[in-house]
């Protein structure tokens, strides 16, 4: 399988880039910058402040309350109470990257994360998932790891290469790959059936969980098919990284065969 031409740009940076002050994250936002992620003084008021909450409110962008002394550890400049966290790279947007690939004549392979926290399963992920030629990571907004150094570092850069499309919601998403034409396999281990059993040379979309939770209750009902990985041994479970690359080469191989 080639990997999608249809990129948008992810420009290369060591680290993270940040933007502090009330009026300076204000433009940030309004200038279109990538937010990765908002961290606001505890007990913050004013009217700038509620100017920017307003600007948050608009573009559907959340943000931590944490004590200033954090503030302070980020940075020693003037941050008035707000520092933003610029991504390092530009999310996609699954409703138009689908039909780009199906243009292309290619079957979607596509991984859906859900609540993958952290940052080095993330990047190992995304490293074996540009590795075989997934289309891309869809991730949503809230709980999920963090693109950061420590993620980009651990994928090998593949961070950089591979779509990454973050969404409100995860089951909105779920359903508008389905009407696609995208079958979506959660993988777990609430099913008797095996990932063995089932045909990925289809357009599919595969579902991985936290190691703590799982896949959320509403993600299992939507799925076409649940799936497990078969285990020996008495460790109920593998990584998420781990779990990621047996499930994806499995589908490659039975792309490759056909």
């Amino acid at each position: 399988m080639q990997q999608q031409q249809w990129r948008g740009g992810h420009e290369k940076r060591e680290t993270n880039q940040q933007v502090y002050g009330i009026r300076a994250v204000i433009e940030a936002i309004d200038s279109g910058k990538e937010i990765e992620s908002i961290f606001v003084q505890r007990g913050l008021s004013g009217q700038l402040f509620i100017e920017l909450k307003q600007v948050l409110k608009q573009h559907g962008i959340s943000y931590q309350q944490v004590p200033v002394e954090k503030l302070n550890r980020m940075t020693r400049k003037n941050h008035q109470g707000v520092i933003a966290v610029i991504s390092p790279i530009t999310y996609q947007r699954t409703e138009d990257l689908v039909p780009a690939i199906y243009e292309r004549g290619e079957v979607p392979l596509l991984l859906i994360l859900d609540g993958v926290t952290d940052v080095r399963n993330l990047g190992a992920i995304a490293r074996t998932a540009e590795c075989v030629g997934v289309h891309a990571l869809i991730v949503p907004k809230k709980g999920s790891a963090e693109i950061n150094p420590d993620a980009i570092k651990t994928s090998a850069g593949a961070l950089f290469k591979i779509n990454v499309c973050r969404e409100d919601s995860l089951a909105k998403t779920a359903r508008l790959l389905q009407d696609s034409g995208i079958q979506l396999i959660a993988c777990t281990e609430k099913t008797a059936d095996n990932i063995y059993q089932l045909d990925y040379t289809a357009p599919t979309a595969f579902v991985l969980g936290s190691e703590e939770h799982g896949i959320s209750d509403e993600l299992i009902r939507i799925a076409d098919h649940l799936a497990k990985i078969p285990m020996a041994g008495s460790i109920a479970s593998l990584n998420v990284s781990v779990s990621a690359g047996v499930v994806l080469y499995e589908a490659i191989r039975q792309r490759l065969v056909i």
